[in-house]
């Protein structure tokens, strides 16, 4: 049997009406056209599907199996269409995100909410990566997109910042420089360092305050895979470790003292992707990003000034 959706969608119509006159209001056509095409279809199907006089109308047992049929026959093919053109639009299928410890902070659960809500067919594949990968998996191309720490040594590498956050030094707690209220860089760039383990030379300065140091090298004595890892060693009174003050919230220890860090850049958090690999989706979850940066100006503030507002100044000196 070959009939037309447009037939069935106008029998699920009239059994919801219950009478033609209404029903072709509904659907812009004539009674005449209306009660025609009725006709056809029972005639297609073999069954009488109304029973019809000139004072009623009522679906027959045949009828209303077939309108629960119709109904989910047509729901899937309009499902399908919308699949299709999802596909099409490359709003379907699946994002891999990756993220280095903490994501975007406070900012990750809006972010990754607001693009469920306008991609509802895209799923989100989320991995994190550790200091092997600050680039979160965009560098070996297994993320589409990334919420990352710059600077990187990624030319290719595209970025929308969503907040600057003021640096930390983590302390063992019964370091010397434990009990001091704020810390400039020349008080630590002499003090043996635990410091991520990656290829990535660029990140690695920064990590190490290298502008800092007027030549002179690091005295890191210990790499790490983790920034938990990274925070066991210092709590081991092995090394001190730069992080950013979010880690005070994230990774409270009692063997580490988080100290503010001041007259050095903020960290940049920012979502990545790599130029020329940024598909619709991606772009949809840039905006997402982008719209829950721009609206939630007080997260924003208060993980960029989380020491007020002397520490948010001096950590936004570049």
């Amino acid at each position: 049997m070959d009939v037309a959706t447009q037939k069935l969608r106008n029998f699920v119509v009239v059994a919801e009406e219950l009478n033609f006159s209404r029903a072709a209001a509904r659907l812009f056509v004539t009674q005449q056209a209306l009660s025609k095409q009725l006709r056809d279809l029972e005639d297609a199907v073999g069954v009488r599907l109304l029973e019809r006089t000139t004072r009623s109308m009522a679906l027959t047992p045949a009828g209303a199996a077939f309108l629960a049929s119709v109904r989910e026959s047509l729901a899937a093919l309009d499902a399908g269409v919308a699949a299709a053109l999802s596909a099409s639009r490359g709003l379907s299928g699946t994002v891999r995100l990756g993220f280095v410890t903490g994501g975007a902070l406070e900012l990750t659960a809006p972010i990754l909410a607001e693009f469920a809500a306008r991609c509802p067919d895209v799923q989100l594949d989320l991995h994190e990566t550790g200091f092997e990968d600050p680039s979160a998996g965009l560098a070996g191309g297994s993320s589409d997109v990334g919420f990352v720490r710059l600077p990187l040594a990624l030319p290719d590498l595209d970025a929308l910042p969503l907040f600057r956050e003021p640096l930390v030094v983590a302390l063992p707690a019964g370091h010397r420089l434990a009990g001091r209220a704020r810390l400039a860089a020349e008080d630590v760039i002499d003090e043996p360092l635990a410091i991520g383990r990656t290829a990535d030379a660029v990140w690695r300065r920064s990590w190490t305050l290298d502008e800092r140091r007027g030549g002179r090298p690091p005295r890191v004595v210990r790499t790490t895979t983790s920034h938990t890892e990274e925070m066991q060693v210092v709590a081991a009174g092995l090394a001190c470790a730069i992080t950013v003050a979010g880690a005070q919230r994230y990774t409270p220890h009692p063997g580490v003292r988080y100290v503010p860090l001041t007259g050095v850049p903020a960290s940049t958090l920012a979502v990545a992707w790599r130029r020329g690999h940024r598909s619709a989706a991606v772009d949809r979850f840039v905006a997402a990003a982008r719209e829950v940066r721009d609206r939630e100006g007080a997260i924003v503030a208060a993980i960029e000034a989380p020491f007020g507002d002397e520490a948010a100044r001096t950590g936004r000196t570049s």
